[in-house]
């Protein structure tokens, strides 16, 4: 079954207040090996996912490229670090770097693959950040992604699952 971008934005919606309440009730009181928990939850929840099938994260959010990824990306297109900067991004109001438009630039939009996938920030590899150390230091990035990708929905409605089953 092809993934509905639309259905998923619904969906959200009508449960967005509720995961915010219940990851907030996990940051200020976190159950005993809740870093296990999202770690085995986070196994389950890319046995149904397909990151392919929606790119929504691509298509929506920017990562932070560092002074890194700006030289590793540039050398793999064979540009100058500052022709690259110029071309493709800007600095935020924190003073990050990100992408002028979306969807990114080195999105495919016929397959959702990314054009330089083999050297793409750091800051996408390690998207959604389902398994950071500490998953209560990082609750404001799950509070955010919930939001935009549908395998930090999921994960956070099967955690729900757990977490209320106790």
């Amino acid at each position: 079954m092809a993934f509905n971008l639309r259905s998923f934005k619904k969906i959200m919606l009508s449960n967005r207040s509720m995961f915010r309440r219940f990851l907030t009730k996990l940051e200020n009181n976190p159950p005993r090996g809740l870093d296990q928990l999202a770690a085995r939850t986070d196994i389950e929840v890319w046995k149904e996912m397909d990151c392919l099938a929606c790119a929504n994260c691509c298509k929506t959010m920017s990562p932070t490229f560092t002074q890194v990824d700006i030289k590793r990306i540039s050398r793999h297109l064979g540009m100058k670090d500052d022709e690259f900067r110029k071309k493709w991004l800007y600095k935020d109001r924190n003073g990050d770097w990100i992408n002028k438009q979306q969807p990114c630039q080195f999105l495919n939009l016929k397959d959702n693959k990314c054009s330089i996938y083999e050297v793409r920030p750091r800051d996408c590899s390690g998207f959604p950040h389902h398994t950071k150390r500490h998953m209560t230091e990082y609750m404001h990035v799950f509070k955010q992604n919930v939001e935009y990708c549908p395998a930090t929905y999921k994960l956070v409605e099967k955690m729900m699952d757990k977490v209320n089953a106790k």
